[in-house]
């Protein structure tokens, strides 16, 4: 079945594309969802008329994200985290703790757009990317310190 995509459907293509797509993904996912419409050739007619606002559209969602990358750059991370000996941490900062932490600082992020290739398990600053849009990745800062060296301090 050949559709239209509304949005950016990350495993099949950007808002503005035709695609084929199996029969059930399309009536039980795309369809139901509104991410998509059937390729008829008056949703084409249609859909041509309407491509310019869309691209708008894209182009405005790509400015945000661009602009919440800039936020997110200049904003570091603070995780306190319990640590032993030579800064090893008791278990490991992940995407959930990162996510917490951002929500903390005021950013709305889901945790799958949080890219970590493993878990952070020493005490230190690191530089997580967050992908935010398909063409837009921001590089977050984050300092792991240990929980006594904030109640010392």
């Amino acid at each position: 079945m050949k559709v239209i995509l509304r949005e950016d459907v990350e495993t099949l293509g950007h808002m503005g594309d035709i695609v084929t797509v199996k029969n059930g993904y399309a009536r039980n996912y795309l369809l139901p969802r509104r991410l998509a419409v059937e390729a008829n050739p008056r949703n084409i007619k249609e859909f041509e008329h309407l491509r310019r606002t869309i691209q708008e559209k894209a182009n405005k969602v790509k400015n945000a994200a661009q602009a919440l990358a800039e936020r997110i750059a200049s904003s570091p991370v603070v995780i306190k985290a319990r640590a032993g000996e030579e800064e090893k941490l008791f278990g490991s900062v992940t995407n959930i703790d990162i996510e917490k932490a951002l929500k903390e600082s005021g950013f709305e992020i889901e945790r799958r757009k949080i890219v970590l290739d493993e878990p952070i398990k020493r005490l230190g600053e690191y530089t997580v990317k967050i992908k935010l849009h398909p063409e837009v990745t921001a590089d977050l800062t984050v300092k792991v310190v240990s929980e006594e060296e904030v109640q010392a301090g």
